[in-house]
């Protein structure tokens, strides 16, 4: 089920975000202490759930509070051999509404998204096609876009590219398994239709962390 929190559906360009780490920093965990290893897509693309992002953050705790990085390493290994599920509090939001732009070609599907976003204190556009969805971008600036792939006959990889390229986080969503194709075009996670509301919001508060809108607002004023 995609609701679980092993379910890999982060890209590593995501969780560098949300974390507030380089890249650079994960891949060198990753290879030197082999314990928060992510999936991989079908085009080889790391996946992350969101219990290795967790994972990472009470790492990052843990350094940041002074402990080296082999130590932080150990002791998380301790914790999991112990069955306990390692938690750092993320950082605290600022204080205003996060905006998502809903993309979707299902005008029920994006009915209860919005419902599920709003009823959690976000603000949300709905764009039913493609022009309307650029149109609502280009406009608004959203912290996060939920895309349909399919959107408008296929034309989600294309807006997809184009929102990315800006440095727009992007949620993939597809009923089908376009996990690599998305990743590739510049998604931030991909999730597989039907979405689950439990998933649809965990994603969308990962997504949106402290360093997700001072970035989008550097992003705003360098445009």
């Amino acid at each position: 089920m995609s609701g679980e929190p092993d379910t890999p559906i982060y890209s590593i360009g995501a969780v560098a975000r949300m974390l507030d780490l380089p890249a650079s920093t994960l891949r060198a965990w990753e290879e030197r202490y082999s314990l928060v290893t992510p999936g991989r897509s079908e085009g080889s693309h790391r996946l992350y759930s969101r219990g290795q992002v967790e994972q990472l953050r009470y790492l990052k705790s843990q350094i940041d509070a002074g402990m080296s990085a082999a130590d932080a390493h150990r002791l998380l290994s301790d914790e999991l051999r112990g069955g306990h599920l390692p938690h750092a509090a993320a950082p605290a939001a600022e204080e205003r509404r996060p905006l998502v732009l809903i993309a979707e070609r299902d005008s029920y599907a994006a009915e209860l998204a919005e419902y599920f976003l709003r009823t959690e204190g976000w603000d949300v556009i709905v764009a039913l096609d493609a022009t309307q969805a650029k149109l609502h971008f280009d406009e608004r600036g959203p912290d996060v876009v939920l895309l349909d792939l399919l959107i408008s006959g296929g034309a989600g990889f294309r807006l997809l590219k184009e929102f990315a390229d800006v440095g727009a986080q992007v949620v993939a969503v597809s009923a089908l398994n376009s996990t690599s194709e998305a990743l590739r075009a510049g998604a931030s996670a991909f999730l597989r239709k039907p979405l689950h509301a439990l998933t649809l919001v965990s994603t969308m508060r990962d997504l949106v962390g402290e360093s997700a809108l001072v970035d989008r607002r550097r992003q705003r004023v360098a445009r």
